[in-house]
């Protein structure tokens, strides 16, 4: 059994993204076509994907990616950067490799969309036309959802939850923090970006703290009572942290409702009041903004999409990717995004050859560090049944629980290989040292 599942995440963290494209489908270039003018909005794992294998399956389209970013910085392993384990310029990649391959990159912002016209007005006053456009807008937050917090309270309070400056903010107040001071998450209700998340950086700040300042403390406030590879994170917390880490889910008071970011202070529903030394507030979230300007989002404010293409449901010729999605039972995450922006491209370029989309199915693996050396994983296959997505038995799982150190080694390791492969397929990257 373990074996078995060391043996299938190995395969997809050593193929990374070209594992995802084989579950994804076969694309082979078309050759003789009429060029179809395609905009893709978004250079996350979803955009950037969806861009190169636009270009793969059709070197005669044009691709145009709009991304304001010349050097995109990844969610994924940014944990690590809060732990001491990474650098935040290894989280970093830029677009060049896409350039070589045929992709107009445009760095400026999609202001708005015009779905009736067909084109994308940049913050620079231009307008490009389309025939057909992908949207990876990632996501937004609900600013004002939790009491006290917006985006002023973010620059006290940071949530660091889309990578950049908020994440080397949060970076400076963990370094700066007095030892002896309180750490505290304010994790978010379902759903959000990167189900595993919270708890990763849990694990990575409690690391930091032991090692750095072993007088600290990380308190973890959920608005939920379960999450993502609850029984493995604790297995490890209680290994590696029992002293300095405590998880308080919403059955024991652990839902934030009010934030007081000038006094780093929190209330919780039943009137619990804590106050930290430094405070990481993840709000609830929604799809990018550009999702709304396009008329894609629903009452939800997340993107409802066909299954075999990812279409919008709502907006025809729109196709959307990622985070921003309603993909259930497939999380958000970045081999998710970068699995559905394979599927996207195919599914253009068949249709403006005046062909049926290929079969879609999609793969997804989650690597967390918990400590150094001590890694867990969860993985799962999806695929299409009867106009609905769903995850193929037997597909997949969590780690074994009972593992020995030798396999939370093991799996550490593999999660760096799938960083590596999967950021060379989306962006060219070489492996970070």
């Amino acid at each position: 059994m373990a074996h078995s599942n060391v043996s299938r995440r190995q395969a997809l963290a050593l193929l990374g993204g070209a594992g995802a494209g084989a579950f994804a489908f076969s694309m082979p270039a078309i050759a003789q076509q009429s060029a179809g003018r395609v905009v893709v909005v978004g250079g996350g794992f979803g955009g950037a994907t969806a861009a190169r294998y636009l270009k793969r399956g059709n070197p005669k389209l044009s691709v145009t990616l709009i991304e304001p970013a010349k050097r995109f910085y990844t969610c994924p392993f940014t944990n690590l950067y809060f732990g001491g384990l990474r650098t935040f310029e290894q989280e970093g990649h830029t677009f060049d490799d896409l350039r070589r391959a045929g992709v107009q990159v445009v760095h400026e912002r999609a202001s708005d969309i015009d779905t009736k016209a067909k084109s994308v007005a940049l913050s620079g006053g231009r307008k490009l036309p389309y025939d057909k456009l992908v949207l990876s807008p990632g996501i937004d937050f609900r600013w004002g959802a939790l009491e006290g917090y917006d985006e002023a309270a973010a620059q006290l309070a940071p949530h660091a939850w889309q990578a950049g400056p908020q994440t080397t903010l949060l970076k400076k107040q963990l370094d700066s923090m007095q030892d002896g001071g309180l750490f505290i998450i304010v994790a978010p209700d379902n759903p959000f970006r990167c189900p595993p998340g919270p708890y990763e950086r849990a694990s990575m700040v409690a690391h930091y703290l032991k090692t750095k300042k072993p007088k600290s403390k990380l308190l973890i406030l959920d608005a939920k009572d379960s999450f993502s590879k609850q029984g493995l994170f604790q297995d490890g917390w209680k290994k590696f942290y029992a002293d300095n880490l405590e998880w308080v889910p919403r059955a024991k008071d652990g839902k934030v409702v009010k934030v007081n970011a000038k006094t780093l202070e929190v209330e919780t529903e039943f009137g619990g009041k804590h106050k930290a030394a430094v405070l990481n507030v993840i709000p609830p979230q929604k799809a990018g903004a550009i999702a709304d300007r396009a008329g894609v989002t629903n009452q939800s404010g997340w993107v409802p999409v066909k299954p075999q293409t990812f279409e919008s449901t709502q907006v025809p010729d729109v196709y959307v990717v990622g985070d921003a999605t309603i993909a259930a039972p497939m999380p958000k995450s970045g081999f998710c995004a970068n699995a559905q922006g394979k599927v996207a491209a195919a599914a253009i370029v068949a249709a403006l050859a005046g062909r049926p989309a290929p079969t879609a199915s999609w793969a997804n693996t989650c690597y967390s560090l918990i400590a150094p050396d001590y890694g867990i994983s969860v993985a799962g296959v999806y695929a299409v049944d009867d106009g609905k997505l769903i995850e193929v038995k037997g597909s997949g799982g969590v780690s074994p629980r009972e593992a020995p150190d030798s396999f939370r080694k093991l799996e550490a390791d593999y999660g760096v290989g799938w960083y590596n492969a999967i950021t060379q397929d989306t962006w060219g990257s070489k492996p970070a040292v």
